[in-house]
């Protein structure tokens, strides 16, 4: 987390609003480029929403969570299990053998036990048998924390979610179908996710209700004067001979940042690092290092990037090589516009169609996604200026 979050009173506002609901017709979505802050704005919302009295539920989602509808619905039920287990309920005891028995009771935890046995002893398919849970868990808070307004469901890394029909499995599906009804019947569970710019279309390709369900917020690069916050606050008052950023050293990290919050702080707390030890050795203030962008670079490139380059293919590399001396590497680009350059600078260029299957898979693998309009852009913020680096 970064020490100051800078340029989101915008979209903390909208999640205010949110969850004044009486009913819940809208969840939230955050969306946006790897770096841009999603998962940062996510955990700044947490304590706001536990200061409304909201419960909050939820983790990372990955590619094995929606395997099938029963591995999301053990995903829910372990979450959600965390929350409840200081809840308690009564269970029965069957009468002892004999005339003298009696039937017993105890009072036992609402823990992923308990909530495990009422799953599976719900008839029915797994979207009823987890909504059946979820119902009982509200049933439970309700009675149990009048004043709890009710459960935030917030999941990072939303996009890893799929359907596979070929399995005839429709986990994400049947995630939205459940949250929608128990909404329905006015239940306060909220949904909040993140996810890269794929996945509100993919909510709506498997759920076209989801246009509706969900209030989109964008996340973009911070301007120049919210950088010039996130650079500076942090060490506004940090009492080691005065330390602080140069107008000169501001500007560079802004312009080798592109804006992006991760990016931001990755630059700041190296240089940070750097003049802390600069500091600890004696070094007068007046005398501080530049910013050593050039090595700061080369560590983000290994940190950040490389790891996401090595597992391409070298037919992959050279695609991707190709749309970064587009002009317009790191904002839109098109087929054509890739098929076009191709002809320019390979020996062995690709055609319309070969762009196309290898966009696909580069899109399945987070690197690429299609918008609306049917152009392309990195996943990635500057990953076409770390390509073009590669020489």
């Amino acid at each position: 987390m970064p020490p100051y979050l800078a340029g989101r009173e915008e979209e903390i506002e909208i999640f205010r609003k949110l969850i004044r609901q009486r009913t819940i017709f809208e969840n939230l979505l955050l969306t946006g480029l790897r770096g841009v802050g999603k998962t940062v704005l996510l955990e700044s919302l947490k304590p706001i929403a536990l200061q409304e009295h909201w419960l909050w539920v939820g983790s990372n989602l990955s590619e094995s969570a929606s395997v099938s509808e029963e591995t999301i619905a053990q995903k829910i039920l372990a979450d959600v299990s965390l929350a409840s287990a200081s809840l308690t309920f009564r269970q029965s005891r069957k009468s002892e053998i004999g005339f003298g028995g009696a039937a017993t009771s105890e009072i036992q935890p609402f823990d992923y036990r308990a909530l495990k046995h009422i799953y599976d002893q719900t008839p029915g398919l797994v979207a009823d048998k987890i909504k059946a849970t979820l119902i009982q868990i509200w049933e439970a808070v309700s009675h149990q924390t009048p004043d709890r307004k009710g459960i935030i469901f917030a999941y990072d890394e939303a996009q890893t979610m799929h359907d596979h029909p070929q399995e005839k499995q429709y986990p994400l599906s049947m995630f939205l179908d459940v949250f929608q009804s128990i909404q329905k019947s006015g239940i306060p569970f909220m949904l909040a996710f993140t996810g890269l710019p794929t996945l509100f279309p993919k909510l709506i390709e498997a759920r076209t209700y989801t246009e509706r369900m969900f209030r989109v917020v964008s996340l973009s690069v911070l301007s120049d004067d919210e950088c010039k916050e996130a650079i500076t606050r942090p060490v506004a008052n940090v009492d080691k001979g005065s330390l602080y950023f140069t107008e000169d050293s501001v500007e560079t990290i802004i312009s080798h940042s592109g804006g992006y919050p991760y990016f931001i702080q990755f630059i700041c707390r190296e240089v940070y690092d750097i003049w802390m030890n600069a500091l600890g050795a004696g070094t007068d203030i007046e005398q501080m290092p530049s910013v050593p962008m050039e090595g700061i670079i080369q560590k983000l490139d290994a940190d950040f990037f490389a790891g996401r380059w090595a597992r391409l293919t070298d037919r992959q590399r050279e695609l991707l090589t190709v749309v970064a001396h587009i002009d317009s590497n790191d904002g839109e680009f098109s087929v054509q516009e890739v098929v076009g350059k191709s002809k320019d600078i390979l020996s062995n260029p690709f055609s319309a169609s070969h762009v196309n299957q290898m966009l696909a898979a580069l899109s399945k693998n987070g690197l690429i996604y299609k918008n609306r309009h049917g152009k392309y852009s990195f996943a990635v913020p500057l990953m076409g200026q770390f390509i073009l680096r590669q020489g």
